[in-house]
């Protein structure tokens, strides 16, 4: 869930990995999104390495309009369902991550912040996958066959960057809520902005980038590029708990490999004015000196 996670694989705009990794990418997770949406667009592209309609009959023409309406309608909707539904998940990784060591972790309002987490999260879900699906029909139109996988590398990082625009700003709102810095986003908005400027609601950003820019493109490459792979061995269309468990296992996997970029996120995301880490280097130093090597794996 933080992230890295909450638009996303359900690509959702979730800025937490661990969030994500519990939905499917297609959409995705996160939401970034459900699995089964993507295969409607895929049947619709003609299909490619058993990617296509069943059939496996005429190609149809692009149509980029169509494409990106039917992403941000389902990356909205799913970004917001699957946020609401883990959001006290998110919560609890975010105290964890933001706990010195020795801190006691608050097990109340494990829903702090949803509301406004919601108003950036439906169009930053939308954003991603709006940007995603589009941009991964056309590399696959572009990239012979066997480059698939970097076709779904590319699309899932170029829809990340896309979607940081309003998921960094929503996750930093977000994560202090949780911490217990504000009570309201509004008001949380308000202090951020006059207290650090403007750029207080981009604190984090490069660590941000540096953990959901892998984070999306591997977990919707694994994700793509297992979907291929089944589909072949079961020469037919897959269910949608199958899809369900495939976006899972991508999730899972991709979240645990960037855990430790999520946690420096965290912590740059949370400090405010206090200042404590410069940077990205300095944060990962400090959390090192001070807390040790497995501060970096607390989900």
């Amino acid at each position: 869930p933080s992230s890295p996670s909450p638009i996303h694989p359900c690509p959702l705009a979730i800025s937490s990995p661990q969030v994500r990794s519990l939905c499917s990418p297609a959409a995705g997770s996160s939401f970034r999104f459900p699995p089964g949406l993507a295969r409607r667009g895929r049947a619709a592209a003609g299909g490619r390495a058993g990617m296509g309609a069943s059939g496996g009959g005429e190609d149809k023409p692009f149509n980029f309009l169509q494409i990106l309406c039917e992403g941000v309608i389902a990356g909205g909707a799913a970004g917001v369902v699957v946020e609401t539904a883990l959001y006290p998940i998110d919560t609890i990784k975010t105290r964890l991550q933001a706990a010195r060591a020795g801190s006691q972790i608050q097990w109340k309002g494990l829903y702090s912040g949803l509301g406004g987490n919601l108003v950036g999260v439906l169009p930053a879900s939308a954003l991603f996958v709006g940007i995603y699906e589009p941009t991964k029909r056309k590399l696959l139109d572009m990239f012979p066959e066997n480059l698939s996988a970097v076709a779904h590398l590319t699309a899932g990082a170029v829809g990340g960057l896309g979607a940081s625009l309003i998921r960094v700003p929503t996750e930093v709102v977000k994560q202090r809520m949780q911490t217990g810095q504000f009570r309201t986003a509004p008001d949380a908005v308000r202090l951020i902005v006059a207290k650090e400027g403007f750029r207080g609601l981009f604190a984090g950003y490069g660590s941000f980038l540096l953990r959901d820019l892998p984070f999306d493109a591997i977990q919707f490459c694994i994700y793509e590029q297992l979907r291929i792979g089944y589909k072949l061995m079961a020469k037919r269309e897959l269910k949608d708990p199958e899809n369900a468990l495939i976006g899972a296992f991508a999730g899972a996997i991709t979240g645990a490999i960037t855990t430790p970029l999520d946690v420096l996120k965290t912590r740059l995301m949370i400090q405010g004015q206090t200042k404590q880490y410069s940077g990205i280097v300095s944060c990962a130093k400090t959390i090192l000196r001070e807390e040790g090597p497995g501060a970096f794996l607390k989900v």
